[in-house]
């Protein structure tokens, strides 16, 4: 796992370091600090299988490891604890989202952040039951950056998906979130009414302009306010297939990571109740230069050096 940690070496003083220089390798959760953000790969990409959607997303961790190592460490304080890879087995989804959320649980118990590098966006399910395991008597806030809802039931005979991720935390109970990012053209009238239904709040992706930003940042505060705990999620098929083509659904009239997104993405970062990140679907059979890889790497540089 380490040999995936390279990146340009300038010197061991602490004004030269690049985030390869300050990673750990993990087995033991008892080593964790408060404050740490402590890394799990998730290299699963069945539920894109199950949701018929393009395979290839289960290699992705390494790649966007590989992409990560080399930016700065602009934070003194800064510690990041790599825990490998969680893979699926004979197709068994639910046994490998089951392990990443007790390793996830283990993590915020610890006092520390989680970060999931997915994998599909079956991440979801997995990601949050960890938190809600940790944190059984809180109110969990989630931020979905998608161009799906992803609220689909599961199919008899196939099970959850990288498409039914919110449906399954809704089941569970009261689902606070807020989906930004979502694409008329992507989602039917029926994923729409289940949306209102379980009260998903949601940002257009036509909506995200900068001459918006204050009633964008009212929707998200809304959000943050309500809730002890935040999770912040990211579809990278939410982005316009340019800047991201390698996904497991490519959208043409995606969103840019231009200003008005990265002011969005900033003040959810700002947070003091984030305590978990993941990043989902790039899908490297498909990228271009590792644009997509990259582009999410620096996603989560965002809140490694917020």
């Amino acid at each position: 796992m380490m040999s995936i940690w390279q990146g340009r070496f300038d010197g061991d003083d602490p004004l030269h370091h690049r985030i390869f220089q300050r990673v750990k390798a993990e087995t033991e959760y008892e080593n964790i600090l408060p404050g740490d953000f402590v890394l799990h790969g998730f290299a699963v990409d069945e539920g894109v299988r199950r949701n018929k959607g393009r395979q290839g997303a289960k290699d992705a961790p390494d790649l966007i490891r590989k992409n990560m190592s080399n930016f700065p460490v602009i934070r003194p304080d800064f510690s990041l604890v790599d825990f490998g890879n969680i893979h699926c087995e004979n197709g068994d989804l639910e046994g490998a989202q089951q392990l990443l959320a007790e390793k996830v649980s283990w993590v915020m118990n610890r006092g520390a952040k989680s970060v999931v590098l997915g994998g599909g966006h079956e991440v979801t399910f997995a990601h949050y039951s960890g938190i809600r395991n940790a944190f059984p008597q809180k109110k969990i806030g989630i931020i979905n950056i998608d161009a799906h809802f992803d609220n689909r039931e599961p199919e008899p005979g196939t099970g959850p998906s990288s498409g039914t991720g919110f449906r399954q935390i809704a089941a569970e109970g009261d689902i606070h979130s807020l989906h930004i990012g979502i694409q008329r053209n992507s989602n039917t009238l029926k994923l729409f009414d289940v949306a209102h239904q379980f009260g998903m709040k949601y940002i257009l992706a036509d909506e995200l302009f900068f001459e918006n930003l204050a009633s964008l940042y009212e929707k998200i505060d809304v959000l943050m306010a309500e809730a002890d705990v935040l999770y912040l999620t990211v579809c990278m098929d939410v982005f316009n297939a340019s800047i991201a083509p390698g996904v497991s659904a490519a959208a043409y009239n995606g969103i840019f990571a231009d200003a008005t997104f990265m002011h969005v993405f900033r003040h959810i970062l700002r947070s003091d109740k984030l305590l978990a990140l993941d990043v989902a679907e790039v899908n490297p059979v498909y990228d271009l230069q590792d644009r997509t890889a990259r582009l999410a790497a620096s996603l989560v540089n965002e809140w490694l050096m917020m």
